[in-house]
């Protein structure tokens, strides 16, 4: 235990832990004349571009979405053009559409007129079609093809015509073929090599549990001859691997003894990238690995001095870091526990370096906590980790405790800033992140440890997680809550109907309570890739005597268990995780005169995005925790 070395911080508001950041996700231009990034405007975040000597007082906001805030654009090849992704109310229907740099008033333009429940997977620029940009999308509801899409005019092109929902063609540099993916029916990965129209030759099989929403990453080395794939070889860690295509010989290219490689870029372009490409020559020339703090290791000896000079810039870690295609202007962000959001720009040829922005500037890095790495066993000998972020200003003993448990469950929780762990430390909670079995990062043991054991010993790592902090003297016994969000918020259900009595108060966001339902209403493209998720780790729901089981695990066959109180949020145009999961323990309970506080945001999907709902939930979470667990309130 610990005792505080300052004065407890003031109560920081709601809207300044969980408002849209000041300014993110900084990018240079191809030609290295200008910077895009996002900043509020409407209320939302925005595409703003300015000068690369430029302040944000010369910038222009070039996308102008009062209903929704942007997240991930992409330059093209021609300096006019800029393009960004956006859905209709979180729904996750994303659609590529195009401003004009010449005229950033005008509306834009949606280049993907798809039909309801067709979306864009994918947006890539290749030097070999000028004008164009390839974009993966599924016209065809099952499967998402690869299309050329003309960007001054619209016009669309099929390019890549993928064989079925569980065969993709990977292209190479010239969009061409070159490999092709397959998920067979057993849950085996194969990776063959394209030799022309309908002719391939298996190169590699690997098991599939251990690799649950697939092989990651998949990447075609820039001259065609050599695929880059996530593999576990003989071995726990998961490493950067190259096949050889004529040979399949397998070369270990990024490694590191003990720890494996951060997938976590896979679910958004906002998180840490798995592995940074150069941009004048497109080979990988840094990978990231899970670590108690993530690990960037430079993989091409030429660019080790200008990653030395980046790193220089924080004491935190490389979030992600891009440049021109000429490789003189370089921006990074870092990844820190209390200062989120610096970003960097750095000239390589003079050396010179300033500060683009901080992300949140209104909360000063001292008022925050420090986010600091555990490791505990489970009750079965299973090792975990975990970060424990502990109130400042406070004795750290019998504290009321806040396990936060993540989604997924396949992804982990790593060293970083947590505005909700900030927010819960700043209202006096202990809060606990434990990266549970199933959860990625931790090796193959670790990961594969989870089949068949949801609302098991899943559960029971959060039970011993909690234990410890009890143990080791942070947290009080009898003032503990569960919270999480998708699969954290079917975790936080399990933990009021498995252990009723463990818990003083729970928070379930968008979260499962039936998963044979839940499973049953995913999107039909998402069903043909369960074999090594869903399907291996919990069950069939196809199958009776699997479905049975599967009900055994589902909180809303044991609802009349719960009476710890419970707050309960859902977007209603959830894909993922439809508005019944939540409307079905929530009528249930009151049916049966149980407290229970339900928020519904009508213009919400997985996660709310609008910063006006954060808002809500986080208010509501605060007066929820205060009154059972005895935290400040604002």
């Amino acid at each position: 235990m610990s005792t505080p070395t300052q004065s407890r911080p003031r109560i920081v508001d709601v809207e300044e832990f969980f408002a849209d950041p000041e300014f993110a996700h900084a990018t240079v231009s191809p030609d290295g004349t200008r910077l895009a990034y996002l900043a509020p405007r409407h209320g939302h975040l925005q595409v703003w571009v300015r000068g690369i000597d430029e302040e944000h007082a010369d910038a222009v906001c070039v996308t102008h979405d009062a209903r929704r805030g942007i997240t991930d654009y992409h330059w093209t090849d021609d300096p006019r053009w800029l393009l960004y992704l956006q859905d209709t109310d979180g729904n996750e229907d994303w659609h590529l559409h195009r401003v004009d740099l010449t005229a950033p008033d005008r509306p834009a333009v949606d280049l993907t007129p798809l039909p309801a429940g067709s979306r864009v997977a994918g947006v890539e620029v290749l030097a070999a079609f000028p004008g164009q940009v390839l974009v993966t999308m599924n016209r065809r509801p099952m499967v998402f093809d690869v299309f050329r899409v003309e960007v001054a005019t619209g016009e669309t092109t099929l390019h890549v015509e993928q064989p079925s929902p569980r065969r993709t063609y990977l292209p190479d540099r010239e969009g061409r073929p070159a490999f092709l993916s397959e998920l067979t029916d057993d849950g085996d990965w194969e990776f063959s090599a394209v030799d022309g129209p309908g002719r391939t030759r298996l190169l590699l099989r690997v098991g599939g549990p251990e690799h649950p929403l697939g092989v990651y990453p998949q990447l075609v080395t820039p001259d065609g001859t050599g695929l880059l794939l996530g593999l576990y070889q003989d071995g726990d860690d998961l490493r950067l691997v190259r096949v050889d295509r004529d040979t399949g010989t397998q070369t270990v290219v990024g490694a590191v003894d003990g720890q494996s490689l951060d997938t976590m870029g896979m679910h958004s372009p906002l998180l840490p990238p798995v592995v940074v490409e150069s941009a004048r020559t497109h080979e990988v020339i840094a990978a990231r690995f899970v670590g108690d703090r993530p690990r960037v290791e430079v993989l091409d000896p030429a660019y080790a001095e200008v990653f030395a000079a980046l790193e220089q810039l924080s004491d935190g870690v490389l979030h992600s870091v891009s440049s021109d295609d000429a490789e003189r202007w370089w921006i990074a962000s870092f990844v820190h526990d209390r200062a989120p959001g610096m970003t960097w720009l750095h000239d390589r040829v003079t050396g010179e370096s300033r500060l683009l922005f901080r992300s949140f500037t209104h909360i000063a890095p001292e008022e925050l906590a420090a986010v600091t790495p555990v490791r505990f066993p489970a009750r079965d000998g299973l090792p975990l980790h975990g970060f424990l972020t502990l109130p400042v200003g406070v004795p750290h003993e019998d504290l009321p405790l806040v396990l936060i448990v993540h989604g997924g469950p396949w992804a982990h929780d790593t060293w970083r800033y947590d505005p909700e762990a900030q927010f819960l430390a700043n209202r006096g909670y202990a809060v606990l992140h434990v990266n549970f079995r199933g959860s990625t990062g931790y090796g193959r043991r670790h990961l594969t440890a989870a089949v068949g054991e949801l609302a098991g010993a899943m559960h029971d790592d959060l039970i011993d997680a909690a234990r410890w902090a009890v143990t080791e003297g942070f947290a009080d016994p009898d003032r503990i809550a569960i919270y999480g969000g998708s699969y954290g918020g079917y975790a936080a259900l399990v933990g009021v109907t498995v252990t009723p009595d463990f818990f003083a108060a729970a928070v379930d966001y968008v979260g499962i309570s039936d998963l044979a339902n839940f499973m049953r209403t995913l999107p039909a493209f998402a069903r043909p890739n369960l074999v090594n998720n869903w399907y291996r780790y919990v069950g069939d729901p196809a199958d009776p005597e699997q479905e049975a089981d599967m009900l055994s695990r589902s909180p809303i066959t044991m609802v009349d268990r719960i009476r710890t109180p419970l707050l309960v949020a859902q977007g209603a145009n959830d894909a993922r995780v439809v508005q019944a999961e939540s409307d079905n323990i929530v009528s249930s309970l009151r049916a049966r005169g149980v407290p229970v506080e339900y928020l519904v945001a009508d213009d919400e999907g997985h996660g709310f995005a609008n910063p006006e709902n954060r808002f809500r939930l986080y208010r509501a979470m605060e007066a929820h925790f205060a009154e059972h667990l005895g935290g400040r309130a604002g």
